[in-house]
């Protein structure tokens, strides 16, 4: 089968899946204007160019450890003095803990995962190797498939000096050529991108494990990791950052149906408490604001208090701000059947 001829496609790239309630597969994209000598191109936003950093992730991390080592400080000092139970003492082995979990969690994939290499998924592979000689890494990480049981994820990790990314079967699936390889090849470039910027070494694991018990803290740096991990998935495959917003959003059936732009919107539309207080718990940025992110290259992504600006993308990561739209379930007055009336969600 070496020879053989690749799988003819059946629809133009980006055109809807075929089939999937939802979907209207009967509207195919317009091509891209060609490019000539009218064509003006700008210079990469700040953020979509070479990979940065979430200004948010050192400094929190700084305060962070900070904390958690005066806490370990007084801990000791407590015990030493017979004002508190030597229990307490406990979490002074999380180090060998961490150390041992990441052991496990390395044999673990080595034993049962699929290895991704030259022979086995090569586009994928080609992908790994692409995304770390575009990061300025000095090796290649190994890259492995496992079983989702349905789930979409993919995450990153280490043991010792060896660093590895896995991708869950059922997110590996969508790099098919009938849904959105530019997905899958950001979402790998995010994975790689948590190594590149240094989030899977043992140190800043072990600090991460004391800071995550920290509330609110523990959470603002994860979400700052996520943000930085998102630049560099960007940096890798731009356009692969609204498919890969459908698909966390909506599976792997759906995520050419979604409007990624009236997504975005509803970063700014939904507001109130409870929106704060889910984004602020949370270890990712909810899913409408890392889409405004992704959208808006000029500035880093929204971390504490919701987007407020309506904006579309203008080019090269740049984008321009547009009136308020309408709220994306709005319809004419007096449209509803039975008198029925909106809510005033917004």
């Amino acid at each position: 089968m070496e020879n053989a001829e690749p799988i003819p496609r059946t629809r133009l790239p980006g055109a809807p899946i075929p089939s999937v309630p939802g979907v209207d597969d009967s509207v195919v994209p317009a091509a891209p204007r060609p490019v000539g000598p009218t064509t003006v191109w700008q210079t990469p936003a700040l953020y979509a160019g070479a990979p940065r950093r979430h200004p948010w992730e050192i400094p929190v991390l700084v305060i962070a450890v900070l904390a958690a080592v005066a806490a370990y400080a007084v801990v000791i000092s407590l015990v030493a003095l017979g004002l508190i139970s030597e229990f307490l003492l406990i979490p002074l082995v999380l180090p060998v803990l961490v150390f041992l979990g990441r052991g496990v969690g390395y044999a673990s994939m080595r034993a049962n995962a699929v290895q991704i290499t030259p022979t086995q998924f090569p586009e994928a592979f080609t992908t790994v190797v692409e995304a770390a000689a575009r990061y300025g890494m000095e090796y290649v990480p190994d890259a492995y498939v496992m079983n989702g049981n349905g789930q979409i994820n993919a995450f990153a990790s280490g043991h010792g000096f060896r660093r590895y990314v896995v991708v869950y079967s059922d997110l590996f699936e969508v790099g098919g050529r009938a849904r959105s390889p530019e997905a899958l090849e950001f979402v790998i470039g995010h994975e790689i991108g948590h190594i590149a910027a240094g989030h899977t070494s043992y140190w800043r694991q072990l600090f991460s494990s004391l800071i995550m018990s920290i509330p609110i803290l523990g959470s603002l740096l994860s979400r700052a990791q996520e943000y930085t991990a998102d630049n560099y998935g960007y940096y890798s495959r731009p356009d692969g950052a609204a498919p890969m917003i459908g698909l966390l959003a909506s599976g792997k059936y759906l995520l050419s149906a979604i409007d990624f732009d009236q997504f975005a919107d509803r970063a700014v539309h939904e507001r109130g408490f409870f929106i704060t207080a889910v984004n602020a718990l949370s270890s990712h940025p909810v899913l409408t604001w890392r889409a405004a992110a992704l959208r808006d290259r000029t500035r880093s992504g929204a971390i504490l208090l919701r987007p407020r600006s309506f904006v579309r993308g203008t080019g090269s990561g740049h984008v321009a701000l547009v009136a308020t739209p309408h709220p994306p379930a709005a319809v004419a007055e007096g449209s509803l059947p039975n008198e029925l009336s909106e809510t005033s969600m917004y």
